[in-house]
């Protein structure tokens, strides 16, 4: 039996429940996979506080080098784009295999932790660093290696899933779910990572470097999270057979790639509509495998760290095989280099008017539609008895996004037009 001395650095939430999972089910995962996961060193500046989970008080510590120094494999849960990246860092230049959680780290600075690990030939496994406990990253990597991934779509946030289901189920507005995410644990007491579409755009950025062979970063991803969805907007696109999601986009272009984050209606009945609540769900669409869904919890202690475990199980048969690298962290890839910008990007479109009731509106907005050769595939007036105003609500076909945004400023300049328009683009899954 070959035994694994396993670090965590970072005892937070998802460090005690890594620490938790081991001492739990160490010897189950031995007798599946004949190595012991030993959990050898726990380092974090606080190591009084009560987590929940007993551990030995002689494997805790405040010093991450002496950890390095003492284990066989590294796992980084501190988070954060600073000292986690130093520890990574260290570790893999140490010859250590390394497993981590860290998102935005892997976002911002992939392209420079893949090229450590290279260069010491050591491993790093990262599959809890997108959508918890659902194996996206084993898959892409493994699983769909056979394939050119040719689309994926991802809801990868449950705290906007969460807000988005309430909002539409018990027709509250956004402000008081958001307050009550919060209160449940949720959301963070700052929720901006979550709401403003970053955290999703984090994940977007793995997957897509992953399924097309260059590291994009966050620069080129477009961006836009749910602050600006209203109860409003969430009936009506119910009523049109839609529901809105914060949806991740990656797609082939041609020779170009797709990669942006914002809310989209999604058609009524299809798979990834009916993801709810704190749930995830990654849908992968190969050349050859077709359309696959991945779904699950993608965040929370136990989902977190069932991910993490199993990056370890990985990297220890690695240790015992005397097979490090086997599958390499990132492979590059000659191809779909260049991210189309949300100009060049081609949608339907949601849109929403709140026009006076006159004579002669309809033509008006048709006629600046025509002019910039957009098609409209449904158009309806909602009218309101309470007010001299009423909604029109337009879906249009396939068009580029610079057309859409050209339509909308002209009629929003128009005098029957009284509020700025709502747009929302629609993904036919």
């Amino acid at each position: 039996m070959k035994e694994i001395k396993i670090g965590i650095i970072g005892f937070g939430t998802v460090g005690a429940g890594v620490a938790a999972n081991l001492i739990k089910n160490g010897d189950v995962i031995a007798k599946r996979t004949g190595i012991k996961p030993i959990l050898a060193k726990i380092a974090d500046l606080d190591i009084v506080s009560d987590r929940g989970v007993e551990v030995p008080k002689e494997i805790l510590t405040t010093d991450a080098t002496e950890l390095i120094n003492e284990v066989d494999v590294v796992v980084e849960l501190v988070g954060g784009t600073t000292f986690a990246k130093d520890f990574i860092i260290q570790a893999l230049e140490a010859g250590k295999p390394v497993v981590t959680a860290n998102k935005a780290l892997l976002a911002e600075f992939g392209e420079e932790l893949f090229a450590a690990a290279e260069k010491s030939s050591a491993d790093i496994y990262y599959e809890a660093s997108v959508a918890g406990g659902i194996p996206i990253i084993k898959a892409l990597r493994e699983g769909f290696v056979s394939n050119r991934i040719e689309k994926m779509y991802g809801i990868m946030n449950g705290t906007c899933n969460y807000i988005l289901t309430r909002m539409e189920n018990e027709a509250v507005d956004f402000d008081p779910i958001l307050q009550d995410a919060q209160d449940l644990g949720y959301a963070e007491a700052e929720p901006s990572l979550d709401i403003d579409g970053y955290d999703t755009a984090h994940k977007a950025a793995i997957l897509a470097s992953l399924a097309y062979g260059h590291w994009f970063g966050m620069e080129p991803i477009y961006v836009e999270g749910i602050r600006g969805i209203s109860l409003t907007d969430i009936n009506f696109a119910k009523e049109l057979g839609y529901r809105i999601k914060l949806l991740a986009i990656i797609k082939q272009e041609n020779d170009d790639v797709q990669i942006r984050v914002h809310p989209a209606l999604v058609p009524l009945g299809t798979q990834l509509a009916d993801i709810s609540g704190v749930f995830n769900g990654v849908m992968v669409i190969g050349d050859t495998v077709g359309e696959s869904l991945l779904y699950g919890r993608g965040a929370g202690r136990d989902a977190t760290a069932s991910a993490v475990v199993a990056d370890l199980v990985d990297v220890g048969l690695n240790l015992k095989f005397g097979s490090h690298r086997r599958v390499p962290a990132f492979r590059t890839g000659p191809q779909f280099r260049n991210v189309l910008t949300m100009d060049e990007t081609e949608s339907r479109y949601y849109l929403r008017l709140q026009v006076k009731d006159t004579p002669g509106v309809i033509a008006g907005i048709a006629n600046i539609l025509g002019d910039m050769n957009i098609s409209i595939s449904s158009f309806v007036q909602k009218e309101d008895q309470s007010s001299d105003s009423v909604s029109l609500l337009i879906l249009t076909h396939l068009t580029k996004e610079k057309l859409i945004k050209e339509a909308i400023s002209k009629i929003e300049a128009l005098d029957f037009v009284c509020d700025k328009a709502k747009m929302f683009r629609i993904e036919d899954v």
